[in-house]
């Protein structure tokens, strides 16, 4: 019988914490190249237009940005004009996340927490973000019903996830009987969305090297979603 039970949660914020100081190393996690931030920041534009005058603006939005990092998309969104929350399990992760915002004069708050049941309180939200998350839940569909009810009646979802060529490789002990280890198809992930909201479609991501320093030869996607 295989074992299920699910990786500790000081185990793999531990994890998380040792690779705090060279998290951004991963050009899609430090969007340090011109390149690369270009193409988050569009993508990012297009599904949060920024909070400005003119044309193609939208308004302020609330946005939860779960198991942040070290806040780089937090930092994007902030720039656009949007109210982020960020959420990491990983004080390292979440110290990071505020002194890079800090840097660049941007507001944001950032707290330590589970990213599968945010400690916001009662706090709403007009978008919950993530990026690369699901595979490290132990119940990433409870995550999605908790995530669903922090948002408000119209509000978003915007998962940005894959599933990766080389997977079951265990982070951390135990980890290995996570339900989604290597990641997660857009085929499975948008069943288990599809429930939960009144609209959904999947964007496929892969085909943009800018997006990860490089081709990539795997499945990642976003999955776009409304209440």
């Amino acid at each position: 019988m295989t074992d299920r039970t699910p990786a500790p949660a000081l185990s793999i914020a531990g994890f998380w914490d040792a690779a705090a100081d060279t998290f951004d190393d991963e050009p899609d996690h430090g969007l340090r190249a011109e390149r690369t931030r270009a193409a988050w920041e569009r993508l990012l534009h297009a599904w949060a237009p920024p909070a400005a005058s003119g044309p193609t603006s939208g308004g302020v939005l609330d946005v939860l940005d779960v198991g942040c990092g070290t806040g780089s998309l937090s930092a994007l969104l902030a720039a656009s004009g949007h109210r982020v929350t960020g959420v990491d399990l990983a004080p390292r992760m979440v110290e990071r996340a505020r002194a890079k915002l800090a840097a660049a004069g941007l507001p944001g708050r950032f707290l330590v927490g589970d990213a599968a049941d945010p400690p916001t309180g009662q706090a709403r939200f007009d978008l919950l973000m993530c990026r690369h998350l699901l595979w490290t839940l132990p119940d990433p569909h409870q995550a999605l019903r908790t995530w669903v009810s922090r948002l408000r009646p119209g509000g978003r979802l915007v998962l940005v996830e894959g599933r990766w060529g080389v997977p079951g490789t265990p982070y951390a002990a135990g980890a290995q009987a996570l339900p989604w280890d290597g990641g997660v198809g857009a085929d499975d992930l948008a069943r288990a969305v599809r429930p939960l909201v009144s609209e959904l479609r999947v964007e496929p991501l892969s085909a943009d090297p800018d997006l990860w320093g490089g081709p990539v030869h795997d499945e990642r996607y976003a999955l776009l979603a409304r209440l």
